[in-house]
């Protein structure tokens, strides 16, 4: 027992010096099995001219799930890098506390440190340490740091995720100085005069994090408070390449550390978690990129999933700037002086910090000049509430207990939540066309479909041209790609209602392992289609129609991802019967979690969304509906495995019971094993039948006519001879060109005129100007190339696998426009994107 606690302990170096950076697998360090984060306090500064986010943050603590079982196996076990980790490190400086530096409320300045001031370079290495030449503002040197450790060797080590970020001191929170806190001090149980304020304050932490949902408003406001508070000493840190490592000299096991800590720190201009940019309106602006490494690099965290906890952000900018970030509150600026604004948002729902989102910049609200769109959907939509979702008010949750809008009816019944939409300015009237009127159609059909919206309200912000995505949902925010907006409703409304749909999945309801993206890919691919249906309200047989045609077009991408992918990035459960498993700390790898490659992959939208279908199919789509919905009721509000779904699917149908419909068989299937699965090899003959596609195979073979014909009368110069062509849904479009993209005969350039004139394919929607531009760059159209250049300036959420269609013909000018693209949005592009497109290019 002791054993396995200590090689637990001793994992996060173990895992710290052995990772590569340069390799693609993702540590997550953070010790969640002996310290759970409940709740975090941020309080922050944003500095646009030094690219800069500073401030703090305050986290408060409960002992984590090994902690509770008996904290005596840890003592003398959880050790700080010893000895001899310390000579393997000791060319990385360390810190020690800072003597003169006193403590201050969260709210005052922070130009008072003489390292890195606001608007000052910052001096600090790679890892966030400061120099030895710092040391007047007591940083210490890399040789103190050794004795340092030496003489604690046996102290607890609390390990947070953390990455890009300085890390200016740590300290222990005296929440016990906060007036009016003795309420919480009613059960608290002292042991001798030595320990008392210690487990003093501890209690108070474990009361106020415990408090019961209805007294959430106070358990806010207590929270505020003991971040405000003094701090009462300094706690020793050091920063690795991926974890912030803080430790209390003779703190010997988890419950003894403190469990409310304030962290100064600074995030660096080329930190990976948020990107420094401009919009499209050429104005100053930040927000989160979705970044593989997640939060991190924003705050230091404890990234785990298990790690649930609430939020609260203050974040104060120049009032030029708008913030919007993760909240339950439809902040109101307080202006705290000319010229600068405070932002307050908060979160009382656990969820894990990954989630978090913020996004700052001269963003304008889009308004819409009347409501008749909102009281339109919900008298519409209102006769699809069924019986099923009425029982739902009715039943109880699973969850931990926080102010849940499950348990309330008005919560239940409200069809479209409140929703804000932002955009630059010079993107605000096309808003204000197109996503305002989807908005409330969207929302009324996933409540039509799911019940309950799981958030009270919503913020879409079109994020700038750099975003590497068509869309991004987070609590209470959703990111979309400036292409959404193009070409009429379809992607948009596709788009949106994919975003919608990560309420339920991916955000209510988590995947427990971070490799099982497809938990919440699969099932927002799935609602998507069912979602949009809905809100188009389209007949059975139309939706039907729509929905075999979007298989199509996702079977034809699935297999050629797998034709050109390795076989290891083709499964949904990489770690198999270990998925879901930690280490004795709660530390983990995520497999490939940082491969660029694998970041622009469809597999786990993709095959989790054909398993879900395929049930779909077996059991019939109004039970699988009915189902979805009782598996929400019973899992909003926590973290599942792809088991806890198919159990309780078979065990709510069991006429469905079977060889064919076991869990082992549908996990052996779909989940563990590469490739296409056979059921879906043998659904993918069906869908020719189609109707909508019998029409585009129509088309194609007129085009494919009308190409030998241009092409043998081109010398004569003949009129060509009027063919009507049927008018095609943007799916069909899509399909239409690439059916002409696999045909081997050259198009010839009266062709492709024509084709472009009779659908006005510069006119359409980012998916059908992708399969254009292929078509340009496939018959060197020349007279084009300029749309292949304006696609990837500005979808960049779309535009990277065009680099490699410009590099593969081996073409002089075509290789010359890749490089010309690539220049010019090189320094914007994130990381992933930047990678992945430099390959291509060599």
């Amino acid at each position: 027992m002791t054993g396995n606690l200590q090689s637990g302990c001793l994992a996060n170096w173990s895992m710290e010096t052995m990772l590569d950076p340069a390799k693609d697998d993702l540590p997550l360090m953070a010790n969640t099995c002996h310290m759970l984060v409940k709740h975090y306090v941020l309080d922050l500064d944003v500095d646009f001219k030094s690219q800069v986010i500073e401030g703090t943050i305050v986290l408060f603590f409960e002992p984590g799930s090994k902690s509770k079982k008996g904290d005596s196996a840890l003592e003398g076990t959880c050790l700080s890098q010893s000895d001899e980790t310390c000579k393997i490190r000791a060319s990385e400086p360390c810190h020690i506390p800072v003597t003169n530096v006193s403590a201050r409320s969260s709210k005052t300045g922070y130009n008072d440190f003489a390292v890195c001031a606001k608007g000052e370079k910052d001096t600090s290495d790679k890892n966030g340490n400061h120099s030895n030449g710092e040391q007047a503002s007591g940083i210490s040197s890399s040789k103190n740091c050794c004795d340092i450790e030496n003489h604690g060797s046996e102290d607890f080590l609390l390990v947070l995720d953390c990455c890009d970020l300085s890390v200016l001191k740590v300290e222990e929170v005296d929440v016990a100085a906060v007036p009016g806190i003795e309420k919480f001090t009613r059960s608290a149980k002292l042991t001798d005069a030595s320990e008392e304020l210690r487990n003093l304050r501890n209690q108070i932490v474990h009361e106020l994090v415990t408090l019961p949902a209805d007294r959430w408003r106070e358990q806010l406001y207590y929270y505020t408070r003991c971040s405000q508070a003094p701090g009462c000493g300094e706690l020793l840190f050091s920063t690795g390449t991926w974890s912030l490592e803080i430790r209390k000299a003779e703190i010997k096991a988890p419950r003894e550390f403190p469990h409310a800590i304030r962290i100064w720190y600074k995030t660096k201009p080329q930190g990976r978690s948020v990107t420094w940019t401009t919009d499209q309106s050429s104005r100053p602006c930040v927000y989160t990129v979705g970044s593989p490494i997640n939060n991190r690099a924003l705050f230091p965290c404890q990234e785990p999933p298990v790690a649930m906890s609430t939020w609260q952000t203050t974040v104060r900018t120049p009032s030029c700037f708008v913030v919007l970030t993760s909240g339950e509150n439809t902040a109101e600026p307080a202006q705290l002086q000319e010229g600068l604004l405070s932002w307050y948002y908060y979160v009382t729902m656990p969820m894990p910090a990954s989630t978090f989102t913020i996004a700052i910049g001269s963003w304008t609200e889009v308004k819409k000049q009347s409501c008749t769109a909102d009281i339109w959907t919900n008298k519409e939509f209102s006769f699809l509430l069924s019986k099923a979702d009425l029982r739902l008010i009715g039943g109880s949750c699973g969850h931990v207990e926080y102010p849940c809008r499950f348990q309330n009816p008005a919560a239940s019944s409200q069809l479209v939540i409140p929703h804000r939409v932002f955009a630059p300015l010079c993107l605000r009237d096309r808003c204000a066309e197109i996503i305002l009127e989807l908005i409330p159609q969207c929302l009324s059909a996933a409540h039509a479909t799911l019940g309950t919206h799981p958030f009270s309200r919503l913020d879409v912000l079109i994020v700038p041209s750099n975003f590497s995505s068509l869309g991004m949902a987070s609590p209470h925010i959703i990111f979309l790609s400036q292409s959404v907006l193009t070409g009429g409703s379809h992607l948009c409304g596709t788009r949106l209602c994919h975003e919608i749909a990560h309420a339920w999945f991916g955000l209510a309801i988590g995947a427990r392992d971070w490799t099982e993206e497809w938990i919440s890919e699969g099932f927002a691919t799935y609602l998507e289609d069912v979602f949009w249906a809905v809100a188009q309200q389209l007949p059975h047989d139309e939706a039907r129609e729509q929905q075999e045609l979007k298989a199509l077009l996702r079977w034809r991408r699935l297999r050629d991802e797998v034709q050109n992918s390795e076989e290891e990035l083709q499964v949904l459960r990489p770690n198999k019967e270990n998925t879901g498993e930690l280490s004795e700390s709660g530390t983990c790898t995520i497999k490939h979690g940082l491969n660029a490659e694998k970041i622009f992959m469809q597999v786990h939208y993709l095959k989790g969304y054909f398993l879900l279908r395929f049930l779909a199919r077996r059991i019939g789509d109004t039970t699988y509906l009915e189902f979805l919905r009782k598996f929400v009721q019973k899992f909003h509000g926590q973290l599942i495995l792809s088991q806890d779904f198919l159990c309780m699917l078979l065990e709510d149908i069991p006429e469905q019971k079977g060889f064919v419909l076991s869990v082992e068989n549908i996990i052996e299937t779909w989940l563990d094993t590469s490739g296409i699965p056979k059921p879906l090899l043998e659904e993918s003959r069906t869908w020719d039948h189609c109707r909508l596609v019998q029409q585009v195979n129509h088309e194609v073979t007129k085009w494919i006519q009308v190409n030998q014909r241009a092409r043998k009368r081109s010398k004569r110069k003949q009129r060509q001879d009027e063919v009507a062509f049927q008018k095609l849904l943007p799916d069909q479009l899509v399909l239409l060109l690439e059916c002409l993209l696999e045909e081997k005969t050259t198009l010839c350039l009266r062709t492709l005129q024509c084709l472009e004139k009779t659908y006005h394919l510069g006119e359409q929607d980012a998916e059908v100007r992708h399969r254009w531009c292929e078509l340009i760059i496939k018959h060197k159209y020349t007279t084009r190339y300029a749309e292949v250049e304006t696609f990837l300036r500005e979808d960049q959420a779309m535009g990277v696998y065009l680099y490699g269609e410009l590099m593969v013909n081996e073409d002089a000018k075509q290789q010359e426009l890749a490089y010309k693209c690539f220049a010019a949005t090189q320094t914007q592009m994130d990381v992933s994107s930047a990678k992945v497109v430099a390959e291509m290019l060599l």
